[in-house]
């Protein structure tokens, strides 16, 4: 069935601040920012709003001045952001330095439910190595895939992206949605996580000249922010299968011929794979396939992988 999800991201730059402002007034300051970056997008009621790494880091902070800023503003931050998701009844990913029990510093994710709770959270796996020299976050070692009510959700940041492990923990988990905060666009492998995947995939990019960007599952930017906005809303339909041309071209015609714009079928070229996704309630995606006995992508390529190993 048709699950419509609203998503909003927000590429906002770090803030700077005066070096001699004292922690308290640092935080006064940092809320009231990310007050005014939010409004932006809560006309369109986003069902969940992403922001990007580190997001209440202040910027060109030394190492020291950082940690005692941190020390300082310990949960404030994420109380803020909580009253913010509560009051306009939406998820919002707050990516941010995070102190664990142990005393041990992580990059993290916290992700907060449209209560306000944590319904979970992300500590980034692969941290650029400077990041534990110089200012001491650690790595983390899960790979979360947290509940919404909308659909399965899970978490990568930034230098997480260039590596395998990660994404392949994702491509057997199968969310239907991965969200980025980061500092750098990632290139190709944007694109590449969200096909291998079969989800969406939305970045949120705190550099001013990278535009943060929602993916649909074939790695195609639906949305983006641009060079005068650093903030964009897309709607995004989470009922959808993957199903190879080989063997369906006839029976995607038929489909279509029955179902009409009741379905969607995506075709983005040279990869002979379209997404076809269910535009109505009460049918899902995979029941409208199986009707016209159309294979899914994945069956198709495991059972040309059995063909394989009986025919060499």
């Amino acid at each position: 069935m048709a699950r419509h999800v609203k998503i909003s991201t927000i590429g906002a730059v770090a803030l700077t601040v005066h070096i001699d402002c004292n922690p308290q007034e640092i935080i006064n300051q940092m809320k009231e920012y990310w007050r005014r970056e939010i409004t932006q997008v809560l006309p369109d009621k986003p069902d969940i709003i992403v922001l990007p790494e580190l997001c209440d880091s202040p910027k060109d902070f030394t190492p020291g001045k950082l940690l005692n800023y941190y020390l300082a503003r310990k949960d404030q931050m994420q109380k803020f952001f909580a009253e913010i998701a509560m009051n306009n009844h939406c998820y919002l990913v707050y990516p941010a330095a995070r102190q664990l029990k142990d005393k041990t510093w992580r990059n993290s994710c916290t992700i907060l439910d449209r209560q306000g709770n944590i319904a979970g959270i992300y500590d980034k796996n692969y941290v650029v190595i400077d990041e534990t020299t110089t200012y001491g976050l650690l790595c983390g070692a899960e790979a979360p895939i947290i509940d919404c009510d909308f659909g399965r959700l899970a978490c990568a940041v930034c230098f997480d992206i260039n590596f395998d492990e990660l994404r392949l923990r994702y491509a057997v988990a199968k969310p239907d949605l991965i969200v980025f905060p980061s500092m750098t666009h990632g290139g190709l492998m944007q694109s590449y996580w969200a096909y291998s995947c079969r989800c969406h995939f939305v970045s949120a990019v705190g550099i001013s000249s990278i535009r943060s960007e929602i993916r649909n599952p074939h790695g195609r930017v639906i949305a983006s922010s641009t060079d005068h906005f650093d903030f964009v809303t897309a709607t995004i339909n989470l009922d959808h299968c993957f199903v190879h041309l080989d063997c369906n071209w006839e029976k995607l015609k038929a489909l279509k011929e029955k179902y009409g714009s009741d379905v969607e079928i995506y075709e983005p070229g040279h990869i002979g794979s379209v997404l076809v996704s269910s535009n109505i309630r009460n049918i899902s995606a995979k029941q409208m396939l199986a009707e016209f006995s159309i294979e899914l992508l994945d069956d198709y390529l495991n059972r040309s992988l059995e063909h394989r190993r009986l025919n060499h």
